[in-house]
């Protein structure tokens, strides 16, 4: 991936920086603005995140769910499966190499589940949406996307643990990896643990890839 290039170079940077440089603390979170996607910075040549379904390829995906109970039929119309796709992003703009979808209803609203993979990623982006059948609209609840490719997961690792002048991440292990949907483009968490006890060592931290920061970092038993 040529796009990873820069990455790697903002990595070396920071790890530069690291060792002699002064670099600014890690900042506090600030709210992330609503409104439309931002493109992703050319500097760190992330291709920018894109919503890659039409509304026929999620109906396809719900009429051909394998979950137990499947998708209810009043989740199966071309509008809904519209407006579901309008929230659906995928990093890269990619679809899925592989699509589950599930679903329930209750009395007035539905919820519609959709996870999927993607080559060279260990992990899975998994969508939960809550739906009016009556009134079609539609609503995220969750979206937990770890569908991220091993490379570009490798790279922010190192550019994480470049950036901690703390040394809060020496010696913990890299766990998992987030990215954030649209309008925090090109931001990622990751997950570091010193083991699997309950009540050991954990820090977590969210990374500005595009600007080569780290924004926010919540060490926990440490």
């Amino acid at each position: 991936m040529t796009w990873l290039r820069p990455l790697i170079a903002i990595v070396t940077a920071a790890v530069l920086a690291a060792c002699g440089t002064d670099v600014p603390p890690s900042a506090t979170a600030l709210p992330v603005p609503s409104g439309a996607a931002s493109s992703a910075s050319p500097g760190i040549g992330l291709t920018d995140p894109g919503r890659p379904y039409e509304a026929s390829e999620l109906l396809d995906a719900m009429r051909d769910s394998r979950r137990p109970g499947g998708v209810p039929p009043e989740l199966q119309e071309e509008t809904i499966a519209a407006a579901v796709a309008d929230h659906l992003w995928t990093m890269g703009g990619a679809p899925w190499t592989a699509v589950a979808a599930g679903g329930s209803c209750g009395p007035t609203t539905c919820t519609l589940e959709l996870s999927g993979s993607a080559d060279g990623s260990s992990g899975e982006d998994a969508w939960v949406f809550e739906i009016d059948p009556a009134s079609g609209s539609v609503d995220v609840v969750t979206a937990d996307l770890h569908a991220v490719p091993d490379d570009v997961a490798s790279a922010l690792d190192r550019l994480a643990r470049g950036l901690d002048r703390d040394g809060l991440l020496d010696g913990l292990l890299f766990t998992s990896v987030r990215w954030l949907p649209p309008p925090a483009d090109d931001r990622f968490r990751l997950a570091y643990r010193s083991g699997d006890e309950e009540g050991s060592c954990s820090v977590d931290v969210e990374l500005d890839a595009a600007a080569g920061r780290i924004t926010d970092m919540l060490p926990s038993g440490c």
